[in-house]
């Protein structure tokens, strides 16, 4: 089974950020949140990824091209260019397939172009901006049970704003607003059978929610995952800015490896 990451849209709502980093590439820490989703993953024991790339894919590609580089010490001997690595890194056991899915195509184009590099009937799709705190075994085993053709991950989306508790104009309290409790949002991890690539075409225009899903749901084909405890995705600099202070804070809930 194969992990599909979806990295290849713009996202413009990062502002500057964007200009010069493709969304995937943000860092987390001194990662790129790609990898704390590919971290996810591979504790789970999931460690094949395809990822479909688009905008600014020459990045990503550089990024885990050097990836054995950047990830360990070394020494260079500057005239014979002789290299010793002096440690090793984690993600030995991962393979990474990097494709070249268009600049403006929509998700389930990118999703159909690569069709072609997936093996097993059944595969795992996700974006490349989103972490959560997810047991990948149990969404696997729930997606086994009922024999539909797509399971999605549906979450109650993280409140944006503190909420104030007053009297009489007295402020009383002030704390973090929890997530909603009513209404469930699409969280992006999701599970397919290959009967999904029916409804799906290699034109660009071509969407994954907005068309694809739509057609399956009147089929009874699409499943809910409700096993989600926390979620969150980088769409805004806000976005950014809270998982690195979480992260730097040690409250990362979608780090499950040591």
């Amino acid at each position: 089974m194969k992990v599909i990451i979806l990295a290849g849209g713009f996202g413009t709502r990062l502002g500057t950020i964007s200009e010069l980093t493709p969304k995937p590439m943000v860092r987390i820490g001194d990662r790129p949140i790609i990898w704390h989703i590919m971290k996810m993953y591979s504790h789970y024991g999931y460690k094949d990824f395809v990822l479909s790339l688009g905008y600014k894919q020459e990045l990503i590609k550089e990024y885990f091209h050097n990836y054995h580089f950047c990830a360990t010490d070394f020494s260079i001997h500057l005239g014979t260019k002789k290299v010793e690595t002096l440690n090793s890194h984690d993600e030995m056991d991962w393979n990474i397939t990097m494709v070249d899915t268009g600049l403006n195509t929509l998700k389930g184009a990118r999703l159909k172009r690569v069709e072609k590099y997936l093996d097993d009937d059944v595969n795992m799709v996700t974006y490349g901006d989103g972490v959560a705190e997810i047991d990948i075994n149990e969404l696997v085993k729930f997606h086994k049970s009922h024999g539909k053709i797509l399971t999605i991950s549906g979450v109650h989306p993280p409140a944006r704003f503190g909420e104030i508790m007053e009297t009489d104009g007295k402020l009383m309290d002030f704390k973090e607003k929890p997530q909603s409790s009513v209404g469930l949002i699409n969280g992006g991890y999701f599970i397919f059978d290959k009967r999904l690539f029916q409804y799906l075409s290699e034109d660009e225009n071509c969407d994954l929610e907005y068309e694809t899903f739509e057609k399956l749901v009147p089929l009874g084909e699409v499943m809910v995952f409700k096993g989600i405890r926390n979620w969150e995705c980088v769409d805004t600099e806000r976005d950014l800015n809270h998982l690195n202070k979480v992260w730097g804070e040690g409250r990362a809930f979608w780090k499950t490896w040591k």
